[in-house]
């Protein structure tokens, strides 16, 4: 069980400007990020990851963050199946950053 979990919504990005569908993705945190998106699929990695994404681009093995302009983030996903690449709003991000710090249990080393 996480944390924290918050529903976002996405928007999946394609070859063609006409092919960007919003998905309703799942964030969770449970000393990890956990990233859903439905028929893409799960993804989890480091909290400072999606932090250090927010500001400059970053990235960790098979997964990429960076900001777009003023008020989205995009994360980038590679897996056998392919390359997903989703756009989320910054302030839905930055609000789920922020509960994963009020509401998380830490984390025992």
């Amino acid at each position: 069980m996480s944390d924290v979990e918050q529903y976002a919504r996405a928007r999946l990005v394609k070859d063609s400007p006409d092919e960007a569908p919003a998905v309703p993705a799942v964030l969770s945190y449970d000393g990890r990020v956990h990233v859903t998106v439905p028929e893409e699929g799960d993804w989890y990695f480091p909290r400072e990851l999606l932090e250090q994404g927010l500001r400059a681009p970053t990235t960790v093995g098979d997964i990429h963050i960076w900001p777009c302009g003023r008020v989205q983030a995009v994360m980038e996903f590679h897996s056998p199946k392919g390359v997903a690449v989703v756009q989320f709003e910054k302030k839905a991000l930055v609000r789920f950053l922020r509960r994963t710090y009020t509401t998380a249990t830490p984390v025992a080393h």
